[in-house]
């Protein structure tokens, strides 16, 4: 990472926010509502034997948009840390997309999918794809930060043994980004979950569109106000999560814990019940030992080589490689220019009333952000570093935070709602509660992994110097953590203002509120079709997100991969 951004990151910017601006324009205008055929009738049973059947659904569906996500963080997140070209396109690229809320990607993934995909299979492509918006951008800026923090004296290792790309990758690059990836795979999953209300069930230009599934299920009997069935949903929910954390992310989480790097060698005290009777298993060592060690000692062979060491370019094929690029980006500039013309042309005609609620929206809704953040770093740093520093502790403590991260708080709004309600804080106050409950996961799942992380010589070393109480964190815990604080940092909030949408308009009991701020009017806009309002409102968002990334995280990001790593 550069010290100062090059011609080439500001020329790379301009052409992501032109693209996203393309984007917007020809998804929401060029192809209208008109186009996306009418909701398949699809009735929600808020019955408690269709349960089941709703959480198998919706189980397929987050599976397959977290499989997803973790090729694009690879694929993604390796090119942007090692590629010089990606570098400078990444980045700026990554902060414009997860600054989008979930429901400002509604109405372009919705209408572009059902023009082309009409139907029930439409509305399943649309619903992974949203859910995946929710999924992948906190794991690929783990997976991204990671790969920048590396120790380079294990990278000038890997130089020196001339390993291949494939070779560095897998011994290397992975291990060392493996804590982090398990750690945001399961804030994924909680994000995922937070998320699905309002990627199973959708309202768009006042027509409604519902696939059958545990969050549509939450939805409707939210929406009608249905005490029962809200409890119903959260239970079998709840048990979908505790039998995924014991099944899958305990046994990750400590499978991930032999890939810390220290010198000293230390016993975990935590195990896996799942993971030893793995290792007991012969059926499985027969089929490890017969099929996948034979398969990956292939791959291996195929991808990596004998030699790493490649001839280098002719001088005639450089530069049909230049003119190649050179075109390509030319080609995508003028169609991503065109794109950035005709939006302007659209939000232009918005009134001026309708460009000061956008900024005095935004005025408001930076400031939930910015409370809701204080309030996150508050309490998520000492509880994070407890539960990662102590193992014991965190196999008892885990499966807790993970079902609390997991439950929709949109489902538990009406509660929420009516409580503030009567105590006269009212939606001004509960949009930052539930903002609060959608972003506080980020930054304690990153906090808990670089407590995690922290090598075990280093910490004795500690101990036996008897360093203690705010020296303690200014020499040895806050610059361990910099680089996940500033992942959880980022990410934490882009969710805050993805969590404004759902917590400025709030839908229950059959009534609909909703508080001053940018979110709010992103749900109005998408709620109502006004598409003018929407692209202009959500614009806005991004640029509000990336100006402080731009101020206040990507320093942070380069002080973290400067100075701040192990």
């Amino acid at each position: 990472m550069n010290s100062k951004p090059s011609l080439l990151r500001y020329v790379a910017e301009a052409l992501v926010w032109c693209a996203i601006a393309a984007a917007i324009y020809v998804l929401l205008v060029e192809a209208p509502p008109g186009l996306a055929p009418p909701s398949p009738d699809v009735p929600i049973d808020l019955g408690v034997t269709a349960l089941p059947h709703y959480v198998a659904l919706s189980l397929a569906r987050m599976t397959l948009a977290y499989a997803l996500s973790v090729i694009f963080t690879v694929v993604v997140g390796y090119a942007a840390a090692r590629n010089r070209v990606a570098s400078a396109l990444v980045p700026p690229a990554l902060d414009v997309l997860q600054s989008i809320p979930v429901l400002s990607f509604l109405p372009a993934v919705l209408i572009g999918v059902l023009t082309f995909v009409p139907g029930r299979p439409g509305l399943e492509i649309a619903s992974v794809i949203l859910i995946f918006t929710g999924m992948v951008w906190n794991l690929t800026f783990s997976f991204y930060h990671s790969l920048l923090t590396i120790p380079p004296e294990l990278i000038e290792a890997a130089s020196m043994l001339q390993l291949s790309w494939w070779h560095r990758l897998t011994r290397l690059e992975l291990p060392a980004t493996i804590i982090g990836l398990v750690w945001n795979s399961v804030m994924s999953w909680a994000g995922g979950w937070f998320f699905l209300m309002a990627s199973e069930s959708f309202t768009l230009a006042n027509r409604v569109y519902a696939l059958p599934g545990i969050g549509s299920y939450l939805a409707r009997a939210a929406g009608d106000g249905n005490l029962r069935a809200v409890l119903a949903g959260l239970a079998a929910l709840i048990a979908v999560v505790v039998l995924l954390d014991q099944l899958l992310w305990v046994p990750l989480v400590v499978w991930s814990r032999r890939f810390k790097i220290e010198l000293a060698d230390t016993a975990d005290a935590r195990r896996s019940w799942v993971l030893l009777s793995v290792s007991r298993s012969r059926a499985l060592a027969w089929i490890g030992a017969r099929l996948m060690t034979p398969a990956m000692e292939r791959l291996d062979r195929v991808l990596g080589g004998a030699d790493a060491r490649r001839d280098a370019p002719s001088a005639l094929g450089r530069a049909a490689h230049f003119v190649g690029i050179a075109a390509g980006l030319a080609a995508v500039l003028a169609i991503a220019a065109e794109g950035a013309v005709s939006i302007l042309r659209l939000v232009i005609h918005l009134h001026s009333a309708e460009w000061t609620a956008i900024g005095f929206g935004a005025l408001v809704t930076t400031a939930r952000v910015a409370l809701a953040l204080v309030l996150t770093f508050a309490w998520t740093l000492p509880v994070g570093v407890a539960i990662g520093l102590r193992p014991r502790l965190a196999r008892r403590v885990q499966p807790f935070v993970q079902i609390a991260a997991s439950v929709p708080a949109t489902a538990l709004f009406p509660v929420l709602l009516l409580l503030l309600l009567r105590s006269g804080g009212g939606l001004g106050v509960g949009s930052v509660a539930l903002m609060l409950l959608g972003t506080q996961w980020y930054v304690l799942f990153n906090v808990i992994a670089g407590a995690s992380a922290l090598p075990r010589d280093l910490q004795e070393a500690v101990l036996l110097l008897q360093v203690r109480g705010l020296t303690k964190w200014r020499t040895f815990l806050i610059p361990g953590l910099f680089p996940f604080l500033v992942t959880g940092g980022i990410t934490a909030q882009g969710g805050a203002f993805n969590a404004s949408v759902v917590s400025e308009y709030v839908a229950c009991g059959g009534r609909t509120m909703q508080t001053v701020g940018l979110g709010a009017l992103i749900a109005a806009a998408a709620s109502a079709g006004n598409f003018p309002l929407l692209a202009a409102s959500t614009l806005a968002m991004a640029v509000l997100v990336v100006a402080l990334n731009r101020a206040i995280w990507r320093p942070m990001a380069r002080l973290a991969h400067e100075r701040y790593h192990l």
